[in-house]
């Protein structure tokens, strides 16, 4: 599972205030969700922000549009096709051939042959009509929602997807800036959204989404966590000790994790209702987590630290090998090791 989302001030739609004209600008542009990821000897040493495994093979996607898989548990990496050079954030296999890559650009790519190959299901340039049409056909309409839809058609593609979590081949979720959370019950065919249904009142970033035992679980900006109430279907507020950031969950049946910012970790026995804090010996930001096969629970951080627990999360001891720089995402590897992914590239590294 991979959690912090490396994302930039652009990302987000915040103007930056450069030293060139409009001309020049539109000169030089090249629409990254029209152009294809480019093939390079190189992309392999870029920054890879996700990772994921599609039966035995591992899948890392990164910067403008990489997606390169292994099937030697990360030793060697073949490049995918991709159609678009948009930065990517994060990646899911639900089945060992079907998967879902998303990013910036509001941009959700499909694979059906274990990510060799992608096709682009939903980009930013879709999301604002999607969501307008769809708040329209509501019996009463959500004047806020229909201007926020209004935005985003006026904005453009600017609002990136940072998760994406599917239950099977058929049933998932993208969850990403400002609120966004989109649902699919065919297989990515087509999309609603469901702003109205997250207990998320400020439009606070989603960073992560995971399915802990029968529990779905939302993290984000603030201390937000959020869970599926299956009856309702409403994401529903799960309070926490902490009001910092979460970048992500993990956890096993009976055993949930939030992670964010310096280091924070909160552990729950009780499917989030109460909430003990997790003592580590690091204060970086927390960036991403794996459970091995043997139920080991392993976290990285932003400085490129890996922790491991053996108790189901009560305590973590830090691997005494060398830092890797930031580290973005982590997969376990049926070989007892872990891939680690980031500003770096993909490294292959033992967790004994």
């Amino acid at each position: 599972m991979n959690a912090f989302r490396w994302i930039t001030l652009a990302a987000l739609g915040v103007a930056l205030a450069v030293p060139f004209t409009r001309a020049v600008i539109a000169a030089d542009f090249v629409d990254p969700l029209s152009s294809p990821a480019i093939h390079s000897e190189k992309a392999i040493n870029g920054m890879f922000t996700g990772l994921a495994t599609a039966g035995k093979r591992l899948v890392a996607v990164g910067q403008r549009g990489h997606i390169f898989y292994s099937d030697d548990n990360g030793v060697r990496w073949l490049q995918a096709q991709v159609p678009v050079s948009s930065d990517l954030v994060a990646v899911q296999f639900p089945t060992p051939t079907q998967g879902w890559a998303v990013g910036h650009d509001g941009v959700v790519l499909h694979s059906d042959d274990n990510g060799e190959t992608w096709k682009r299901q939903l980009d930013g340039r879709q999301v604002g009509q999607i969501m307008l049409e769809h708040y329209q056909r509501q019996a009463v309409p959500d004047d806020a929602l229909l201007a926020e839809a209004q935005r985003m058609i006026d904005e453009g593609a600017d609002k990136p997807f940072l998760d994406v979590w599917f239950s099977d081949d058929k049933t998932g979720y993208v969850v990403g800036a400002f609120n966004l959370i989109f649902r699919t019950e065919d297989g990515g065919q087509t999309w609603a959204p469901l702003m109205e249904r997250t207990d998320n009142p400020g439009a606070l970033n989603f960073y992560g989404m995971h399915a802990i035992g029968d529990d779905l679980f939302i993290v984000g900006e603030q201390g937000l966590v959020l869970k599926l109430d299956p009856v309702t279907q409403r994401f529903v507020n799960v309070p926490t000790p902490y009001s910092g950031s979460y970048f992500g969950i993990t956890g096993k049946p009976g055993v949930v994790l939030v992670f964010g910012l310096r280091g924070n970790v909160y552990r729950s026995a009780d499917q989030g209702a109460n909430w003990d804090k997790v003592e580590l010996s690091v204060s970086s930001s927390i960036t991403a987590s794996t459970v091995t096969e043997d139920g080991r629970i392993i976290l990285v951080s932003q400085a490129g630290q890996v922790l491991v627990s053996s108790d189901d999360g009560v305590t973590f001891t830090q691997t005494p090998q060398q830092r890797l720089g930031p580290a973005a995402a982590v997969q376990a590897t049926g070989s007892g090791s872990v891939v680690v992914a980031g500003a770096q590239g993909l490294r292959q590294l033992p967790y004994q």
